[in-house]
């Protein structure tokens, strides 16, 4: 769960939330606390940061001087004034560094450059499948990692942090895929230690579907409290947001809704080995293959959205018919989580699959759990997972923790004077 503020010494200023997003805050009145409160806009001002923490004027200067003088902050002019000596405003420096990110589906690769603030600096796009292996993909990555740097004219030196997602479940902490029924020759791979050895930068890795949940709440919901995202490609899955930070249950198996089994469906052979899986009979592949069968050949789900949007009617029929079984089960989850927010994305998420969801769903789940609920399809579309990829890597590396132990190691440098 989410570390929260204490209540502020002075009240703080009106209408703030109350989560900082990220690692544990440790002391709340340090410099890394200090960085979170300008970084998630909260306070702009050393006026506005002393009533947040009740700090003495002399001890916060000397934290912001600090902050400053290891590139977390910057002055952004001054405050409109009353009257009086205008405020100085401060703001997150986004010249901190760049972020690196990669996101690996069952069939693509996609890597981007950003800076600290969001800002895409380059991206490649590579239709690359992710059962060649993690030498052969990882391999692209780090090339294109290089690539994108040059491009950009920035150097390793100032690359913060990488963000990885992946098409399967993550033991978060460790950085390593669990039995992935998607990504063969990958299971407990150390995804997180092999780019950590080859960038020395802190390394996260997550589920897609997570960091797509995460990027959808970061860029449209942020004041939602409790945000579902599923995704529908290769294979089915789902992302959970809570408070703002993405829940993966006890190790990283949360969001798994692809392989609930369906009773009606005993014969449909799933990639995880078993029968009877939502992703089985449901999934962008699934269907491909069903309309394969039928006489029309399809390779894949991104092939299968064609024919729908051609107009073929028994593609069209299969997209409506998942939709309505992935419905069924997601009223449960509704009922379980009561998410504000429902996002379908993937390769289906803009075809008749939304309108069996939606179908099934209303039927289905209490009215009380669907009353406020808003379903829609990703705004951020392919962007989704590198925007929560980014999110995922700041909220680490700018966590309050990791923000003073840097701070820490800087006054122990000999250079530090």
């Amino acid at each position: 769960m989410p570390t929260r503020d204490r209540p502020p010494a002075q009240g703080g200023p009106p209408g703030s939330p109350a989560v900082i997003r990220g690692g544990a805050a440790g002391n709340q009145n340090s410099a890394g606390h200090l960085l979170a409160l300008v970084r998630t806009g909260r306070a702009r001002t050393r006026s506005e940061l002393q009533s947040y923490t009740g700090l003495s004027r002399s001890t916060l200067v000397t934290r912001i001087d600090a902050l400053r003088a290891a590139g977390y902050l910057r002055s952004s002019g001054v405050e409109e004034s009353t009257g009086g000596r205008p405020a100085e405003l401060l703001e997150f420096d986004t010249g901190h560094g760049v972020v690196l990110v990669a996101d690996l589906g069952a069939n693509h690769a996609r890597a981007a450059v950003l800076d600290v603030g969001g800002t895409l600096r380059g991206e490649e796009h590579e239709h690359i499948k992710i059962g060649e292996g993690p030498a052969y993909v990882l391999d692209w990555v780090d090339a294109a990692f290089g690539r994108l740097l040059a491009a950009a004219g920035e150097s390793r030196e100032r690359v913060r942090g990488i963000g990885v997602g992946v098409p399967g479940p993550v033991e978060y902490d460790a950085g390593v895929v669990t039995e992935p029924p998607i990504m063969p020759g990958w299971d407990g791979f150390p995804i997180a230690d092999r780019l950590r050895e080859t960038w020395g930068c802190p390394v996260f890795v997550d589920n897609d579907a997570n960091l797509m949940a995460l990027g959808e709440q970061v860029a449209f919901y942020p004041d939602c409290p409790a945000l579902l995202l599923v995704k529908v490609a290769t294979g089915i899955g789902a992302g959970i947001v809570i408070d703002g930070r993405v829940y993966r249950g006890i190790d990283g198996g949360a969001g798994d809704i692809g392989h609930i089994r369906l009773a009606s469906f005993p014969e449909a052979r799933c990639e995880c080995g078993l029968y009877g899986c939502l992703s089985a009979v449901a999934s962008g592949l699934a269907l491909a293959q069903r309309l394969t069968l039928g006489g029309t050949p399809t390779q894949s789900g991104p092939q299968l959205v064609e024919r729908i949007r051609e107009g073929h009617g028994e593609a069209v029929h299969l997209a409506r018919e998942a939709g309505r079984l992935a419905g069924e089960v997601l009223a449960t989850v509704v009922c379980l989580v009561n998410p504000g927010v429902l996002v379908i994305a993937g390769d289906l998420a803009e075809t008749h699959f939304v309108t069996g969801v939606r179908e099934m769903l209303y039927r289905y789940a209490l009215p009380r759990a669907t009353r406020h609920l808003e379903v829609t399809t990703s705004r951020l579309g392919p962007q989704s997972a590198v925007t929560g990829a980014h999110a995922m890597v700041l909220d680490e590396i700018y966590s309050p923790r990791a923000v003073d132990a840097e701070l820490s190691g800087l006054a122990l440098s000999p250079r530090a004077g």
